[in-house]
């Protein structure tokens, strides 16, 4: 049965089956007890994966509920989960790694790059502020022990197992599964500070069957928590906010049968007869199965007059339902949503009109909390698992260095003009060196500030060339000008 956990790193076969013996029977309870706590945490991370995707409990309605009600109730579902996830991962990007006095990026960015990491941390933020935390996995290549291979793994899919789970850097042991077992066996994989093993879980438990050391020297499995607390629990930003989207989903349901049924006016009159449906050769009344006559329809619309011969017939209208209390009602659940989420109103509820660069950076303050927090916590992940990754490439001294630091992209909404100028006046009344200007400019990689210095240099030379030219014409042409008048 192959595996569908895709691990380039460990790609086990025969040859490295080994029978579990003395220590590694330890192995085999530990992930017994990881399979528990994955089944334990199941039913929650499933939950908070289906509002995810839209997939939520449907709005209150009688049973009785006729197709129609069936209809407007699953349009009511109005999924703004996804965009209280994507505000501040968005705003998260790593730009780079620095040592303790270093200008340029640590060499174990190089293992960043060759991970495509610039790419695939987007979905890592977005786990960990949806579910409470993700994985990533740092392994040595196969082919390679020097390489190492960075993999991202769904909180759904990995259960890790800490002595202090509030502050632990390393877990002890983790397990890793596709899904869970049900009928049939899955494969995947158990990792302790020593060895991977390849794990086959089924509903009888879980078996280890082949084992490979992988040399990091603690178990290589990262957690990124966007919030943890002092008991070592990680809590999510969609698992408060679902009450939230069931009542707005609610509201929505009964706007919408207030705008099917009730959003227009209805005309009535009394005294009246109705026109009787009547067969075209004898003129009799048609009849119902039950033998009631059938009333013709009564063409209404703004063009006809209504006329009755009886005096006692009376007309009238019933009005409309009004639709404003619905929707200051939806508008209030989402302004709800926003403050508990500290995502800005205006991300949910598009009403930015005028809005000055002062007034919205200003909307943004909470969510750009936040966002610091977020870039806090998931910082220390990153600079765990690139210190990992230069142990695994042979750099001791980046393996110990405790002193490096994420860079990250400025996630403040600031106009490249308001930056510039900001800068430029560091520079010429605080004395800050214009190169150190430099790497505060947004929008600009490492990749484009590394060329800087040389076409600064050669602008520079261009510049004194240009300068020696007028000079020398300058001399030139007072030296032809003074022979001229002798």
């Amino acid at each position: 049965m192959t595996s569908p956990v895709q691990n380039p790193a460990y790609e086990l076969d025969a040859e490295l089956e080994l029978p579990l013996a003395g220590a590694e029977r330890g192995a085999q309870q530990r992930a017994e007890h990881a399979l528990a706590g994955l089944r334990r945490d199941q039913a929650i991370l499933d939950t908070i994966d289906r509002y995810i995707r839209g997939e939520h409990a449907g709005p209150y309605m009688p049973r009785t509920a006729t197709k129609e009600y069936r209809l407007l109730a699953k349009r009511a579902i109005s999924n703004f989960l996804p965009m209280v996830i994507a505000a501040p991962s968005q705003a998260l990007s790593v730009e780079g790694i620095r040592r303790s006095g270093g200008a340029d990026d640590a060499p174990e960015w190089a293992s960043w790059q060759a991970n495509r990491l610039d790419e695939r941390q987007a979905a890592v933020y977005r786990a960990a502020i949806g579910y409470g935390h993700a994985f990533v996995v740092v392994l040595p290549d196969r082919a390679d022990a020097g390489r190492p291979v960075v993999r991202t793994v769904s909180p759904r899919c990995m259960w890790a197992a800490y002595e202090d789970p509030a502050a632990d850097e390393w877990p002890l042991y983790a397990l890793e599964l596709p899904r869970l077992p049900g009928e049939e066996r899955v494969q995947g994989w158990f990792y302790d500070d020593v060895a991977v093993y390849r794990a086959v879980a089924s509903s009888e438990g879980v078996i280890l069957s082949e084992r490979r050391a992988h040399g990091a020297g603690v178990c290589p499995v990262r957690r990124f928590a966007a919030s943890v607390d002092l008991e070592g629990r990680t809590t999510g930003v969609v698992w408060p906010l679902i009450p939230l989207q069931d009542r707005l989903n609610q509201t929505i349901f009964d706007l919408l049968i207030a705008q099917t049924y009730g959003s227009f006016k209805v005309r009535w009159a009394t005294g009246m007869a109705p026109p009787l449906k009547r067969d075209p050769e004898t003129k009799e009344p048609l009849l119902d199965a039950d033998g009631n006559p059938i009333p013709k329809p009564v063409p209404m619309d703004s063009s006809r007059l209504l006329m009755a011969p009886d005096p006692d017939t009376r007309f009238g209208t019933l009005d409309e339902t009004p639709l404003g209390g619905f929707i200051e009602s939806v508008e209030m659940s989402l302004k709800h949503l926003a403050v508990v989420s500290q995502v800005p109103p205006h991300y949910l509820l598009g009403d930015m009109v005028n809005l000055s660069a002062e007034a919205l950076a200003a909307a943004e303050t909470t969510l750009m909390r936040w966002v610091g927090e977020l870039q806090r916590s998931f910082g220390e992940a990153w600079e765990s698992v690139l210190r990992l990754c230069a142990r695994i490439t042979g750099d001791a001294a980046g393996a110990e260095d405790t002193s490096s630091q994420i860079v990250w992209r400025d996630p403040e909404s600031r106009s490249l003009a308001q930056t510039v100028d900001a800068l430029g006046k560091a520079v010429q009344m605080l004395g800050v060196p214009k190169r150190a200007a430099w790497t505060q400019l947004p929008g600009f990689t490492d990749t484009d500030r590394v060329t800087w210095p040389e076409l600064a240099a050669e602008e520079a030379a261009q510049a004194d060339s240009s300068a020696r030219l007028a000079e020398s014409l300058t001399r030139a042409s007072r030296t032809v000008g003074g022979d001229g008048g002798a």
